[in-house]
């Protein structure tokens, strides 16, 4: 499996929804980093299961255990691991996909590829459980980015479409044991003018790499994004000018803060679309591989009706593990 990201700074993500543990090694951080703890968790919390009536009941403390590349709280130059021990697992939800494959689900796709093999309980490997030492990382490499003057924040835009009053498209599908996608917004502030690279190391094309690790996402747009087909050249074009601290900026951001793969100056802004939770309580159309015929599914286990809420975080634990890679530290 293809499980890790970056170059300078290389992160690699081990582990299964109901593995023993699941977690992150991070190699190329400088050393003499301090990592302040109470917020790395806080940022944690944010994503962890459990802790709000819009999420799955599955409760996990979500708390990293670092086994090395720290002395103290402060990284010492070797590669860092964490994990976080998985405690509230239950793998016998989940016997039934071993035959009948989830629709939405990569419990087809992972069986043809694996051959078999591949662990299904919760979603294996695949499981948006592996957010959570994405977000360890995610939350290091935040810390890091703010001595910088790099402020990476993210929220959830709309959820089935609704701006006004997104929650309420969650209790809708919840009670109809149905599910419900999202749009969640990112923006990068404090980038300077000059980082990224064009063609295939474009800011853009690293950032999008990084947030599709998320599972779920289905789309990612940049400043106007696909608003910019309707628009003409005239309407489009971000018109430059000098500010009053002789810094140069533009009218307008439609570019989004990247223009031919190189950041501006201007804030980097993002927006990324999640389907739907493919785990729903409705009885649904599948195939059985043993008896090579169609079959019902009925899904057991406990799952989130919208993922938008938890991956707030996740967004940006994967657009900070883009912009850590790319710039000098």
């Amino acid at each position: 499996m293809s499980s890790g990201y970056g170059n300078r700074i290389r992160t690699t993500i081990f582990g299964q929804s109901h593995s023993g543990a699941i977690g992150v090694t991070i190699d190329g951080l400088p050393a003499g980093f301090r990592i302040d703890m109470e917020e790395l968790q806080e940022f944690l919390n944010r994503r962890a299961p459990g802790r709000s009536k819009y999420t799955t009941s599955r409760k996990e403390a979500d708390k990293p255990e670092f086994l090395c590349g720290l002395v103290g709280d402060t990284t010492c130059g070797a590669p860092l691991t964490a994990i976080i021990r998985n405690t509230n697992t239950r793998s016998g939800d989940y016997s039934n996909i071993r035959d009948i494959p989830r629709p939405g689900h990569a419990d087809y796709t992972a069986h043809i590829k694996y051959g078999g093999y591949e662990d299904v309980s919760g979603g294996g490997h695949f499981s948006g459980r592996l957010t959570a030492p994405l977000c360890i990382a995610g939350g290091i490499y935040k810390q890091i980015l703010q001595t910088k003057g790099i402020v990476i924040e993210a929220g959830i835009l709309e959820i089935g479409g609704n701006r006004s009053d997104p929650f309420s498209e969650i209790e809708k599908v919840r009670e109809a044991g149905d599910s419900v996608g999202g749009i969640i917004q990112c923006r990068i502030r404090g980038m300077k003018p000059g980082i990224g690279e064009p063609m295939f190391e474009g800011l853009e094309n690293k950032i999008a790499q990084a947030v599709f690790a998320v599972p779920a996402v289905k789309g990612i747009e940049f400043g106007a994004g696909f608003g910019v087909a309707e628009m003409r050249g005239s309407e489009n074009n971000d018109e430059f000018f000098y500010d009053t601290d002789g810094t140069v900026k533009t009218k307008t951001n439609n570019h989004g803060g990247i223009l031919g793969g190189i950041s501006s100056g201007m804030d980097i802004i993002f927006r990324v679309a999640f389907k739907p939770t493919p785990s729903i309580a409705k009885e649904q159309n599948s195939i059985s591989y043993s008896e090579g015929r169609n079959a019902k599914l009925v899904i057991t286990g406990r799952h989130d009706p919208c993922i938008v809420p938890r991956a707030v975080p996740c967004i940006e634990a994967a657009a900070a593990a883009a912009i850590v890679d790319m710039i000098e530290l």
